[in-house]
């Protein structure tokens, strides 16, 4: 196994090149074709599919891996330790690909150190990715009120939900070469035709971090919400079928208080907004 503690880049390219052998450079070009500028995190990525999809299959999923590479790229920037005692020490062994569609599946093997200073014993973790993304609830503080978003979602249907419509704050996943404002901003106006004010961070967070790498940057956006805002917006490339509500502050809370709010990135941003409210309205 190798050790890293975070992936070092230099290391694990290395090491997926040699793993590839002799067809390695083919495949690479295949794929990447004239992209020499590739970032080392997007190549290795790239070569983690030797051997286990064609090289069409691979140039087919390049806007997602982007993705991933770029979300790679901000978690290892990432400094705060904090009270965290975790020594940081983790040997990473074989890394699988097991689905690869819009989203992916991977196989890890890795070991960590243990509080206890010990090593853990060789673990298999299936890990679902998903690229870095953004969440925006747009809020008027002298209407002093909300537009929330409307749309079915998998999740809920995958659990039985017999109505797996959610309401939201307005979100998406960071295109490469988008900062996370960008990206909310961008996503307003593809969902709800909202050009944005001044941005609020809430808070970034792993919302599933036990097995999901999607990591949030959720924001409030000051703006204009008149009368007849809303609408249904969403791209028609993605198929998106998306309903904006315009509600009430003091409304919004009571929806959350009888559990119409279902997902974690709209409850913790209306509990931000309670909080920081009469600031933004001063």
């Amino acid at each position: 196994m190798t050790g890293l503690s975070r992936v070092d880049w230099p290391s694990a390219l290395h090491a997926a090149v040699a793993a590839c052998g002799d067809g390695c450079a083919a495949f690479l070009e295949a794929v990447l074709g004239d992209e020499a500028e590739a970032k080392p995190e997007l190549v290795w990525l790239v070569l983690r599919y030797f051997g286990v999809l064609t090289a069409d299959r691979v140039r087919k999923r390049l806007p997602a891996l982007r993705v991933e590479a770029e979300s790679r790229m901000r978690a290892s920037a990432a400094t705060a330790r904090g009270m965290r005692a975790g020594s940081g020490e983790v040997a990473v062994g074989a890394v699988a690909p097991s689905h690869a569609g819009f989203f992916a599946l991977d196989l890890w093997q890795v070991q960590h150190r243990r509080f206890d200073g010990g090593m853990s014993p060789l673990l298999t973790r299936e890990v679902f990715i998903a690229g870095d993304a953004v969440t925006v609830l747009p809020y008027d503080p002298v209407r002093d009120r909300v537009l929330l978003v409307e749309q079915v979602r998998m999740g809920p249907l995958g659990r039985g939900d017999p109505l797996p419509w959610q309401l939201e704050a307005i979100a998406g996943r960071i295109d490469p070469g988008e900062t996370p404002e960008d990206a909310a901003r961008r996503e307003a106006v593809e969902e709800a035709g909202l050009v944005l004010g001044c941005l609020e961070k809430v808070a970034e967070y792993y919302p599933t971090p036990g097995a999901v790498t999607e990591y949030l940057y959720s924001y409030v956006a000051l703006c204009d919400l008149p009368d007849g805002v809303a609408g249904v917006f969403g791209a028609a490339a993605e198929a998106e079928d998306i309903k904006g509500h315009l509600v009430g502050f003091d409304r919004l809370v009571e929806v959350m208080a009888a559990g119409e709010i279902g997902n974690a990135p709209l409850l913790l941003t209306v509990l931000w907004l309670q909080r920081e409210r009469d600031r933004l309205r001063g």
